[in-house]
């Protein structure tokens, strides 16, 4: 509606306040409107409303990713630790069976 009052007067002085009044809604948020609208269709710089929604997904992608790596890089330490417990658990069971046969067969 800004844009259409804007043709009809062929000004862009007080088309924002008058559709603003109109439906009673605060002027900063039309005038923001209006220039988010402006940006999405490469009227005025900016980042559009597609490209912004797109940088939050990558983000929120990105700090998957980086939580996701993080989980990576310490399940080998993780592993490394269970396998050497297993190993000594191993190793006792070993002496203590080599010990009882020793102490059986003396």
């Amino acid at each position: 509606m800004v844009f259409e009052i804007r043709e009809q007067t062929g000004t862009s002085t007080g088309s924002i306040a008058r559709v603003a009044d109109q439906f009673g809604i605060n002027r900063e948020a039309v005038r923001n409107w209006a220039r988010q609208a402006e940006v999405d269709d490469s009227k005025r710089p900016g980042t559009s409303t597609t490209d912004a929604q797109r940088i939050v997904e990558l983000k929120r992608e990105n700090r998957e990713l980086r939580r996701a790596n993080e989980i990576l890089k310490a399940a080998p330490a993780f592993f490394v630790r269970e396998l050497c417990a297993t190993r000594r658990d191993v190793d006792r069971e070993v002496v203590k069976d080599h010990t009882r046969r020793a102490v059986a067969a003396a």
